[in-house]
């Protein structure tokens, strides 16, 4: 079995997020990028499957600039057998989609995986996407994979329960937390065969942005902690009343 694993360059989760003048566009400036943790939580579930005998190859893939590429190797340093950077800049949801498609559509694969939503845009809808212009089925809030006779066994939440599904191959699957517990951490040893594992850069397709960016704004500043003391049961009720609201 073939694993194509879909993986974002996002700024470091501790990153303090600036914005250039105007407030229409981030100001990436000193920032560390790292692979999106739920990218990095799928293809770690997949590197146990392949350890496991129950995948062939595993293939990540993603839709960056140059400037992505020391993600993209840490991610074959993890475990992944080769890359593919589709060389566009994903400036929406949609035009991601429409990218990795396209470069899909000339890839071998019996299964694709999603993480279910990117730690910056948190747009949730990228891999819902991919499954339509892909023309495959798709199964989202996965939280178990199993491969079985070369069958994946599926686990996903829903209300009140889980669900075990099965699907038919070529498909997706949008993942969420549950499907890895640890993500795998490069060794020296993956470190060093990183660097001869092929990465093939495949040109991106035109596609406007259907979003456009108005304006960011900061959270507003949370407010000084209050101390209330311990004997004072009367003041720390009225305050979680009228100003935390949550009585």
């Amino acid at each position: 079995m073939n694993i194509i694993v879909c993986i974002s360059n996002v700024p470091d989760t501790t990153t303090r997020i600036k914005y250039k003048p105007g407030n229409k566009d981030v100001d990436y400036t000193g920032v560390q990028w790292i692979i999106n943790p739920w990218d990095e939580l799928a293809l770690t579930r997949a590197i146990e499957l392949k350890e496991a005998g129950t995948v062939k190859k595993i293939t990540v893939i993603t839709v960056a600039k140059a400037d992505a590429e020391p993600t993209i190797r840490k991610a074959l340093a993890s475990g992944a057998d080769e890359a593919i950077r589709v060389d566009a800049s994903p400036v929406d949801a949609w035009n991601t989609a429409l990218n990795l498609a396209e470069a899909l559509k000339n890839e071998q694969f019996d299964l694709v995986i999603c993480g279910v939503e990117s730690s910056d845009y948190n747009n949730w809808s990228v891999g819902g996407m991919l499954a339509e212009m892909l023309r495959i089925p798709s199964v989202s809030a996965v939280t178990s994979l199993q491969i079985e006779n070369s069958k994946p066994i599926i686990t996903r939440e829903v209300d009140g329960g889980r669900q075990q599904v099965s699907i038919k191959l070529p498909g997706l699957l949008i993942v969420q937390k549950g499907i890895a517990i640890v993500p795998r951490i490069p060794s020296m040893r993956g470190i060093m065969s990183a660097r001869t594992k092929p990465l093939k850069v495949v040109t991106g397709v035109s596609g406007e942005s259907l979003i456009e960016i108005v304006d960011y704004e900061a959270p507003p500043q949370k407010s000084s902690c209050k101390i209330i003391d311990s004997e004072n049961l009367e003041m720390l009720a009225e305050l979680l009343h009228t100003e935390a609201r949550v009585i």
